[in-house]
């Protein structure tokens, strides 16, 4: 699969460091329609001379109760990101689809692990429809 999207706020960038082991947590919505796919996060790992670094590992440690969340490889393209004027860059994309039937607020967690020792704990929250929040129809 070959994507080419232009990095928005959910993009979540690595800059490989030599820092130590660090725990972050982040939380994090996203929104859209029943039974579609959602964005609920792009990651990538660019370099101070804008190359690619090596992806971060991605964990699902909470899974949606109303939905599944899968994790495809993307190409990631994008201009004046930094002092980069014009890049692309492999990354993955992490996607949220609920069950046909659900609207409502469903919630899931990640951890991602990057390169030079950061871990995040992401904790997204998935607004579906525009139905009651945790209620399914």
């Amino acid at each position: 699969m070959r994507c080419l999207w232009s990095v928005i706020a959910a993009v979540v960038v690595a800059c490989t460091t030599s820092a130590s082991a660090q725990v972050q947590s982040v939380s994090r919505v996203a929104s859209g329609e029943p039974d579609t796919d959602i964005r609920v996060g792009v990651y990538v790992n660019v370099r101070p001379d804008c190359t690619s670094g090596p992806l971060p590992s991605i964990q699902l440690t909470s899974p949606p109760e109303n939905g599944k969340v899968t994790v495809k490889k993307a190409r990631i393209t994008a201009t004046n990101y930094k002092q980069c004027l014009a890049l692309e860059v492999p990354a993955f994309v992490a996607l949220y689809r609920s069950r046909a039937d659900f609207v409502g607020v469903d919630a899931l967690t990640l951890e991602v692990k990057f390169p030079g020792g950061k871990t995040e704990v992401q904790r997204i929250s998935i607004t579906v429809g525009s139905g009651s929040p945790g209620r399914s129809t």
